[in-house]
């Protein structure tokens, strides 16, 4: 009778022990909360996302850790700053992200490890146009509905301010 093989489990500090993660540690970045995030959005990227070519930046004026990777061979480098969702950032700390050049994700990383990415711009990012003749055309007449709303609810406004103003 053979006895199955007892699985390892791995250790309860694995992360700290984890070759990216002190990669990262190594750039010195201003916060350990920052360096967290960094390591969680670099493992979904090349674990579930399955990202080529990531690798860990130091941001030097921010003290900042971002990654740097590819969607997929033949895309163009992404630039994701991976951020703790407690953290905030100034003007000026979003424009120099945005100087290192375009794409740029900013991901925000709860307590619980959910991460949330968005797309960074340096101004008005223009939506993509409705799809289809119907859908226009319900838009169009959900606007007309909301400004005659708009207009109806002005005129018993005003209607009201010139009895009041009358007395």
């Amino acid at each position: 009778m053979s006895v199955p093989p007892v699985e390892k489990a791995p250790p309860a500090n694995w992360i700290l022990q984890h070759p990216a993660y002190r990669q990262m540690e190594a750039l010195e970045p201003a916060d350990s909360a920052q360096l967290h995030a960094a390591f969680l959005v670099c493992m979904d990227l090349t674990e579930v996302r399955r990202w080529k070519e990531v690798s860990s930046v130091k941001s030097p004026e921010l003290r900042l850790i971002l990654l740097e990777g590819k969607e997929k061979d033949g895309a163009p480098v992404h630039t994701v700053l991976p951020l703790p969702a407690h953290q905030s950032l100034s003007h000026s700390s979003i424009c120099s992200v945005l100087d290192r050049g375009f794409p740029v994700l900013l991901c925000a990383v709860a307590s619980d490890s959910t991460l949330v990415y968005q797309r960074l711009t340096d101004g008005l990012v223009t939506p993509e146009p409705p799809v289809g003749p119907f859908q226009d055309l319900d838009r169009r007449q959900h606007r007309k509905r909301r400004q005659h709303s708009f207009q109806q609810h002005s005129e018993k406004m005003r209607g009201k301010s010139i009895r009041k103003n009358s007395c």
